[in-house]
């Protein structure tokens, strides 16, 4: 049986807040930068919620808006953003800190890996000064015990010889050790909330493998909620409970991470999980998505997936479609839900390159 969708703000709340008052909310958040004078939206109501101790990946192409849906919640945008909505940090609205309560909370409740550690480490200090500076700033602690807890955040990470490795500068470490002195940076002040993003992008598999291994251990220790960022639908699958699938600065699907590969609620997502690769199944041509990715700022009238879409109708065109709730199974942005759930895995009929790109 179909399931009937559902808008939200009708009969049952969606996601985490059935099940208890989540850590993080994120309310109809909308974001504009100036752009050479002109103001241009890069997210567009923007909704969801994370609890205590849970992990949820946010995935989509370049420019749906996951960096900077994680800059927005860690305030963190250029000046000059116009925001609208609301980010609630166990019910305090964020955009309402100010002085030291906002330093507190991103010193304290949050923290963020990023995707690039050589970007945002300082190559003239030591990576001793690196990792003990918010402990002494913060938590007040003797330079000799905040040395103490940072040998021992390096071991619990994986490094050997944490002594020698304080002494070093970012240049001696690879990229794949530099990455796990982020992690124990990012966990030194025991924060309530990471926001990692792409921490293992530029590392080879076996790299990006342990440091994954590492930051999930590490997340089950303290309790932290984690908002992960990912390209790969396969990795978000194994590390996140839920995965939010953004296009076009919205929010197009939301649902459990394992059945998110196997029944997706939304065109967009099942054509990502239809042009990964496998292991043991040969083609001779992964498929793809017609056409190219749409900011919000350039987003059409109507369903911004549309232009790509092989399940596009004129109605799809005709304004913007509301996030569904589909049943108790997740969220969808996509009016044919009912009528297409459950066939979006079909296979793609073949097009030539310059068919797709029409």
């Amino acid at each position: 049986m179909i399931p009937t969708p559902t808008p939200h703000g009708a009969g049952a709340p969606s996601g985490a807040s059935r099940r208890g008052a989540p850590l993080l909310e994120v309310d109809g958040l909308t974001v504009a930068l100036p752009v050479q004078g002109e103001m241009r939206t890069v997210l567009r109501d923007v909704s969801f919620e994370l609890e205590e101790g849970k992990t949820l990946g946010l995935v989509g192409e370049s420019g749906s808006g996951k960096s900077m849906t994680v800059r927005t919640i860690a305030r963190l945008l250029p000046s000059g953003a116009d925001v609208t909505g609301h980010v609630r940090f166990d019910g305090t609205d964020v955009f309402d800190l100010r002085g030291e309560a906002l330093r507190r909370y991103r010193a304290g409740d949050v923290s963020m890996v990023f995707q690039d550690a050589r970007a945002h480490t300082n190559p003239v200090r030591r990576i001793g000064d690196f990792l003990t500076e918010a402990m002494r700033t913060n938590d007040r602690m003797p330079r000799r015990a905040a040395e103490q807890k940072a040998v021992q955040l390096l071991a619990d990470v994986g490094i050997h010889d944490p002594e020698r490795r304080l002494r070093q500068y970012p240049h001696e470490l690879s990229g794949g050790l530099l990455q796990r002195v982020m992690i124990a940076a990012s966990v030194a002040v025991r924060p309530r909330l990471i926001l990692a993003d792409e921490p293992t992008t530029a590392l080879d598999v076996t790299t990006q493998a342990e440091v994954m291994a590492i930051l999930a251990r590490m997340q089950r220790e303290y309790g932290m909620a984690m908002l992960f960022i990912t390209h790969d639908l396969e990795l978000a699958g194994a590390v996140c409970d839920d995965t939010l699938v953004l296009y076009a600065g919205q929010v197009v699907e939301r649902q459990s991470s394992k059945l998110l590969h196997h029944d997706p609620l939304h065109p967009y997502t099942a054509a990502l999980v239809g042009a990964r690769p496998e292991i043991g199944h040969r083609a001779h041509r992964l498929p793809a998505i017609p056409g190219h990715p749409t900011t919000a700022y350039e987003a059409p009238d109507g369903c911004a997936f549309a232009p790509r879409c092989r399940f596009a109708q004129e109605a799809c065109r005709a304004s913007r479609p509301p996030l569904l709730q589909i049943g108790t199974q997740g969220d969808s942005r996509c009016i044919r839900m009912p009528e297409l759930h459950g066939r979006l895995l079909a296979p793609v009929p073949t097009v030539s390159e310059e068919e797709a790109t029409s």
